[in-house]
């Protein structure tokens, strides 16, 4: 259970990155719409594990390696952004959050279920 200290860090590092992401490291992703769905920040600040998402990208596997390449420089750039408002700042960690392809997948197992309607006999033995 994170305490309300992680949780406010988190949502702020998540907003910090976000704007990072779409400003200063944007040829990263290319022509993907990148979000940062969660940030899990670690009891003593140091680990932000930073969970992202990807839309309109065949690879997500690159833009990570790509991502874990320039993870110094995106710590720098969020360490000039709120340097002043904590006294670490926390190593990132990315990683792939494939929880709506997840869905997809069990919605599609769904869809493709047969049921099949229940029979007149079963409903008259109900009424008697």
């Amino acid at each position: 259970m994170e305490s309300k200290r992680q949780q406010k860090f988190g949502r702020q590092i998540q907003k910090d990155l976000s704007e990072i992401f779409q400003k200063e490291f944007k040829e990263v992703f290319g022509g993907a719409m990148v979000t940062i769905t969660d940030v899990k920040i670690s009891p003593d600040l140091s680990l932000a594990r930073c969970y992202l998402s990807f839309l309109l990208v065949e690879q997500p596997n690159e833009i990570m390696k790509e991502l874990e390449f320039k993870n110094k420089a995106i710590r720098n750039a969020l360490a000039n952004r709120i340097r002043k408002q904590v006294r670490i700042i926390p190593n990132l960690a990315f990683f792939l959050d494939d929880t709506a392809a997840y869905a997809a997948k069990i919605e599609a197992l769904f869809d493709g279920l047969v049921i099949p309607p229940a029979s007149d006999e079963i409903d008259s033995d109900y009424t008697d």
